[in-house]
């Protein structure tokens, strides 16, 4: 039987929980998970933009993630840098706009130049849009914002301001997905997932499959979202 036609959510967030997890219980080093997960990209992304998602933001590495064992941030660092030269280039070819979102003056000169460059290769299309959440943290986010209102001098702040101030300049997410088995949402994008369905899974990150992202998709689907009305 044909699975029912879904109602896709407009703007979906994904926390890739689980690399080193799953590289652990294959009995490798956590670097081999990493990549095992940023292969897992693409497939996952093509999934959500056929089903008719318009905006993916993913949970790449955190302002926390600086606290782990510099061999593993520099392995992290280097794989982004391959992936984001990757999924840009895929990107391009198929019309997606790149975004990376982020406290990006952190990051080495390299890897920001290579931002730069397939962010701006690609900010001739409009949508589907894939957000690289690098080196970000939403309470460092708000804060980035709120500094730059103050500095713009309005006195009585809207929602609309703070939005216009976000790294992140798109719609409120829809949908958050997190992988691995925890159910928090670990500093991400909390201004945006005000309204968000939260949907949690044990799954480990490489392990996530189409059949798990399109359960994901069913599961939303059957959600009632009232915003807070009736």
């Amino acid at each position: 039987m044909d699975k029912p036609k879904l109602s896709p959510p407009i703007h979906v967030g994904v926390i890739m929980d689980g690399n080193g997890r799953w590289a652990e219980k294959h009995g490798r080093n956590r670097s081999y998970g990493h990549k095992a997960g940023a292969n897992l990209i693409e497939k996952v992304s093509k999934i959500m933009f056929a089903s008719g998602v318009e905006y993916l933001s993913l949970y790449a590495f955190s302002t926390e993630n600086f606290a782990r064992p510099k061999e593993e941030v520099d392995y992290l660092m280097n794989l982004l840098k391959t992936g984001i030269k990757k999924y840009g280039k895929a990107c391009f070819d198929n019309k997606i706009k790149l975004t990376v979102s982020g406290d990006l003056n952190a990051l080495s000169e390299e890897l920001q130049s290579v931002i730069s460059t397939y962010v701006k290769k690609t900010e001739i299309f409009e949508k589907p849009v894939m957000n690289i959440c690098l080196n970000y943290g939403a309470r460092q986010e708000l804060c980035h914002a709120f500094n730059h209102i103050i500095e713009s001098g309005i006195s009585s702040v809207t929602p609309q301001d703070i939005d216009n101030a976000l790294y992140t300049k798109l719609p409120p997410l829809d949908l958050i997905i997190r992988t691995g088995g925890e159910k928090r949402l670990s500093n991400f994008m909390l201004w945006q997932a005000v309204y968000a369905e939260l949907y949690f899974t044990d799954v480990l990150w490489p392990d996530f499959t189409e059949e798990e992202c399109l359960n994901a998709l069913e599961w939303f689907s059957s959600r009632k979202r009232r915003f807070g009305k009736i």
